[in-house]
């Protein structure tokens, strides 16, 4: 049976609520506000993430390239280490949450690389993975109802005036039988979420497309035309900003708008759950983007 985590209401937050938490490599580096929001913003809402102790790279931008084992042998032994915690995992970057979700699949299954790794960690680390974890991201703990129940009571400076394209990308919801807690053609969780902090989110045409991912440095043409078209189509459906929960996409979008004469700021959803939540760090969190999000806020009186 899957770890279960038992959730109660109070004028605080949600009592007893604890995950174990995978950070993964870019929040610890260049995604570090992403990081640092996430652990915000789940503090003030009352929701324990536990860092798991020694955790790994997954792998996820190039092992899946090089090595099939090594693509589920890397995400596996953080699984074992958070399962060894009681806690279901919680993982914020999309990437990380996409391998995570794969190594679990691979193991319940047991396909033949699924039980080798499994195997072969199970002899080095004195245990293997049973697959009782849940493994969320993070949209999914803060869309939890019983999160969202709270957010009236917890928003201090309601996102109004706001205007959003809400950005999934690739990887948080593809392939659907595997990751996708949305619908992976038309998703509406950071739609939902934008929404019930008082921003409104556009129709547009991009929401789901690749952005070019690690493909910035080796096929940096691609990878620019890509993120050109995906900020071209925000902008023609009345955003003033981008939102997304993807490391990899946010960075894609921020640092390719040099040429742009108007440029659009690229948060993260937690950044702006911070921000409603009245959190005066969020302006700390803003000091990493290469497009200052900052006038967009202080012009609608959010910051």
């Amino acid at each position: 049976m899957p770890v279960l985590v038992r959730m109660t209401i109070s004028g605080r937050g949600c009592d007893g609520v604890k995950y174990s938490y995978y950070p993964g490599c870019s929040l610890c580096s260049t995604a570090s506000e992403y990081n640092l929001s996430s652990e915000a913003i789940c503090a003030r809402l009352g929701i324990e993430l536990q860092e798991i102790p020694d955790w790994n790279c997954c792998g996820a931008t190039s092992a899946h390239s090089a090595s099939a084992y090594l693509s589920v042998a890397l995400p596996l032994r953080n699984l074992i280490l958070a399962e060894s915690m009681g806690l279901d995992m919680v993982v914020p970057c999309a990437a990380c949450y996409h391998w995570q979700r794969v190594a679990h699949r691979e193991v319940v299954e047991g396909t033949p690389v699924g039980r080798k790794a499994n195997e072969e960690l199970t002899e080095v680390m004195g245990r293997g993975y049973k697959g009782t974890l849940q493994i969320k991201h993070i949209m999914e703990v803060i869309l939890q109802q019983q999160v969202l129940d709270l957010l009236p009571e917890k928003v201090v400076t309601p996102l109004a005036g706001l205007k959003l394209a809400a950005y999934y990308g690739c990887l948080m919801l593809r392939p659907a039988e595997v990751v996708a807690f949305d619908d992976p053609e038309q998703p509406q969780s950071i739609d939902n979420l934008a929404k019930a902090l008082g921003a409104e989110t556009v129709r547009w045409s991009a929401k789901v497309d690749c952005c070019g991912g690690s493909f910035t440095l080796a096929e940096s043409g691609v990878v620019g035309k890509l993120t050109a078209d995906i900020v071209s189509a925000a902008r023609r459906g009345g955003a003033a900003a981008i939102v997304t929960a993807c490391p990899l996409c946010q960075a894609n979008l921020d640092t390719r708008q040099k040429e742009n004469e108007v440029q659009m700021p690229v948060f993260y959803i937690t950044e702006l759950v911070g921000v409603a939540l009245g959190m005066p760090e969020a302006r700390r969190w803003f000091r990493k983007h290469i497009v200052d999000p900052v006038p967009l806020l202080e012009e609608l009186g959010l910051l």
